[in-house]
């Protein structure tokens, strides 16, 4: 009986073998591409490139620069600057983030305090914030004609707050004094008068 001749076909096969191993070697080791709707694909591509991070551009400006004494006189003789304040409600804590100016008045008899602050937000933030004050608080036609002035006032808790948008700048007004709208009209009037100059 003749014998098998198993050999040549192991050579074959360890060819074959070694063939595939050089080939994949040369392709390199690599994970299948993700699809081009993947949301993981650019972070996965070492050519994507992050879109940069807008930072904001600081407004600085003196607090009686935006109410000077004779308009918080005009809203309430009982108002003067707040000593030692400190930005606290939401709204003007959103200015400092944007790197605005934030003041505070507090009311010398009743203890009230009034906090506002202007901010020039980049592009897409300042977008943001009108689009979130569109969406939580109620449009006043009062504080300015759309599309060139934006307003928008809301109540949260015991606080009353008017936001206005008008070109690059992003203004808060806040207080507990605050019931509705008009409560803020000459305060939020004088700062957009102030700007303007």
């Amino acid at each position: 009986m003749p014998r098998l001749h198993r050999l040549p076909r192991l050579r074959s096969t360890g060819l074959a073998l070694a063939v595939a191993a050089s080939v994949f070697a040369l392709a390199g080791c690599s994970e299948p591409a993700p699809p081009a709707d993947d949301p993981s694909a650019a972070a996965t591509d070492p050519g994507a490139s992050e879109a940069p991070v807008e930072e904001p551009t600081p407004f600085e400006i003196a607090c009686d620069e935006l109410l000077s004494a004779d308009d918080v006189y005009a809203y309430n003789p009982n108002f003067g600057n707040a000593p030692d304040y400190e930005p606290a409600a939401d709204g003007v804590l959103g200015v400092e983030e944007e790197a605005g100016t934030t003041c505070g008045l507090l009311n010398q008899t009743s203890g009230a305090l009034i906090e506002f602050g202007v901010a020039t937000p980049p592009e897409g933030a300042l977008e943001g914030r009108k689009n979130d004050a569109a969406l939580g608080s109620k449009p006043v036609p009062t504080y300015g004609t759309p599309p060139e002035v934006e307003g928008y006032f809301s109540v949260t808790g015991e606080h009353g707050e008017a936001q206005v948008f008008t070109g690059e700048y992003w203004i808060v007004v806040d207080s507990v004094d605050f019931v509705e709208p008009g409560d803020a009209q000459v305060l939020v009037a004088a700062i957009l008068e102030n700007l303007a100059a």
